[in-house]
């Protein structure tokens, strides 16, 4: 189906919004009333802009407060709304988005409400224009979609039909089954957005939190589905309000915009990209720094092991038992310090992954490698991450480690740094946790849901002494690939120092947090008013407390078994965190984030 954004979802001036939404990948807008107010074009000239840039005008919103009025505040209305389509006959949209009013002077009168539209849709046809009359939320008489379907059908005009709008349908609880009885060809346009599931004045959530689909707790797609069995066959456009998308850059807003509208259709059959192809592990992590000796000298400490160097490139491969880190010192790494900046995932079908992320509008990334290097499909993420698509020593399939060259035992890590056996009881990534721009939030979780396939949890907030910090967990069906995508609550200028992490799995972390000390490692000091509550709120085995209050191991329990896990210091914006989970246990030890930021906030970086 055709896919349309109102001008009102997207940040800046009316020709950037325009300009987006175009090389997004939108066939038409919905061109909201303060944005062509506010805009120095002529409508004749946004007009044209809108064919250059192949977009049609799909509406033209909104018109308030129109039905169900004294006889005298309606002939003004009616006076107002010759001036509307006279400017639409300028600007070339056929169709007008006329809200339930809220006005205080509006009657209850379904009868005098239908009479009015009536009027108002003899005038518009004059003018080769449409009435789709839409109920808002918290309309003063009419909030419901199925009663402005009822006035609309009173009115029975060729010209007036109804806007359906995803929120304030879904918003007020109503069953959206009866849009099914509507004619389709009385839909005359739809609007879609999604919300995170609130407990709040309705309009307030409207004009803030509104997400796009597959974002928030809608059942958009459900929704969706009973439109298309009505018969409803114009566009699928967006209109969201969301200050955090009303102060990002509007491309890539754009971008995450289209490619919510492509998983919908999807999801109600409208189309078939290619599936989803889940990974089934974390093949490695790739750290870039300008300082090796600091990194390497922690992975000694955790017991990891230098066994190989990529032939072309200053790569180190670093492993124990299968976790796999890569230590890149190649010139990227001496832009933004020491960071988090590639996760190879392993995948069953690579190049079915690459296709499907490069279908949802997944940026493929160029990759400069010789003549011999293994060819590796690789995608950004929102917030940079470079993910690769790979298969690990598979037969048959080209394995990203054919690149490495084993190093000799003992040959130099760094400035007479020897390799260090790996001994440290890591065994695998246990998860990874992402750091996302403030305003990319909502699209880093659509993205992994919907390009890797991965299952998304709830969204949780966690207190940080400077704010609340929103995390969001995605992973697979068996926890072979985790992710914690985090974010802060506002922009600021040290964002890009927020750290990201590396939780590296062990069955026995006492034995692993004391072996990475007496390495030399330092781990990072939990307050001791942690472990009194601890102590309040579990039962321990004899010396089990004392242990945890040691080594600074944080604890958390729920129906699926325990957690526990300690930090080390963080370097650049990496730090790393060793766990311990029974296998039962689904969770992140969110509880604890308060007191690991705290304690992170009094131990400053190591740069």
């Amino acid at each position: 189906m055709r896919t349309s954004i109102a001008t009102v979802s997207l940040s800046g001036p009316l020709t950037e919004k325009l300009t987006a939404a175009a090389r997004a990948g939108f066939d038409g807008v919905e061109i909201f009333e303060n944005d062509l107010l506010a805009s120095p074009l002529s409508p004749e000239e946004i007009r044209a802009r809108c064919a250059d840039l192949g977009l049609s005008i799909d509406l033209y919103q909104p018109m308030r407060d129109i039905e169900a009025l004294p006889a005298e505040e309606f002939a003004r209305a009616l006076r107002r709304a010759e001036h509307k389509f006279r400017l639409m006959e300028r600007l070339g949209a056929d169709t007008v988005l006329v809200c339930s009013s809220v006005s205080p002077l509006a009657e209850d009168d379904d009868a005098l409400a239908a009479f009015q539209l009536r009027r108002l849709a003899d005038l518009a046809q004059d003018f080769g224009v449409r009435v789709a009359y839409e109920a808002l939320a918290w309309g003063r008489h009419v909030s419901t979609y199925d009663h402005a379907w009822r006035i609309v059908e009173a009115a029975g005009h060729p010209a007036l039909g109804t806007c359906l709008d995803s929120f304030h349908i879904l918003a007020r609880g109503s069953d959206p089954k009866g849009i099914e009885d509507i004619p389709g060809e009385k839909i005359f346009f739809l609007q879609l957005a999604d919300a995170p599931l609130m407990a709040m004045d309705v309009l307030q959530w409207s004009r803030h939190y509104r997400c796009f689909p597959g974002q928030g707790g809608f059942d958009v797609a459900g929704l969706v589905g009973h439109v298309i069995r009505a018969g409803y066959r114009g566009p699928l456009s967006l209109e969201v309000f969301n200050d955090v998308f009303r102060q990002a850059e509007a491309g890539p807003t754009a971008v995450d915009a289209l490619r919510s509208l492509l998983v919908l259709q999807e999801s109600v059959g409208l189309s078939a990209p290619p599936a989803p192809v889940v990974p089934t592990g974390v093949a490695f992590a790739e750290l870039v720094t300008p300082d090796v000796e600091p990194v390497s000298e922690i992975l000694e400490a955790l017991g990891f092991a230098r066994t190989a160097r990529h032939r072309s490139k200053p790569v180190d491969l670093w492993e124990q038992g299968e976790a796999r880190l890569l230590l890149n010192t190649g010139p990227a790494a001496r832009r933004d310090g020491t960071r988090l900046a590639a996760v190879g995932l392993e995948s069953p079908d690579p190049a079915g992954a690459a296709r499907r992320a490069e279908s949802l509008l997944a940026p493929v990334l160029p990759r400069r490698r010789a003549p011999e290097d293994v060819p590796l499909d690789a995608v950004a993420a929102p917030d940079g991450t470079e993910l690769f698509f790979c298969a690990t020593g598979r037969p048959g399939l080209p394995s990203w480690t054919s690149d490495f060259e084993p190093v000799e035992p003992g040959e130099p890590v760094g400035p007479g740094e020897p390799a260090a056996p790996a001994t440290g009881g890591v065994h695998r990534i246990d998860h990874l946790a992402l750091t996302q721009p403030w305003h990319q939030f909502d699209e880093a979780a659509l993205f992994h849901r919907s390009v890797l396939g991965l299952d998304a949890r709830d969204s949780v907030d966690v207190a940080d002494p400077y704010g609340l910090l929103r995390s969001r967990a995605v992973a697979n069906a068996d926890g072979s690939v985790r992710i914690a995508l985090g974010v802060g609550p506002a922009p600021s200028a040290d964002e890009g120092g927020r750290a990201q992490h590396i939780a590296l799995a062990t069955d026995d972390l006492v034995t692993a947090a004391r072996r990475f000390r007496a390495a030399g490692g330092r781990l990072l000091d939990i307050p001791a008013n942690y472990y009194d509550d601890l102590a309040a709120r579990y039962e321990f085995a004899d010396g089990e407390l004392d242990d945890l209050r040691e080594l600074g191991i944080l604890y958390d329990r729920d129906a699926g078994g325990a957690f526990r896990h300690c930090y080390t210091e963080t370097i650049g914006r990496v730090f790393f965190e060793l766990v311990q989970r029974d296998a039962d246990y689904r969770g992140y030890g969110a509880q604890n984030a308060p007191v690991r930021l705290a304690a992170q906030h009094v131990r400053r970086p190591v740069r």
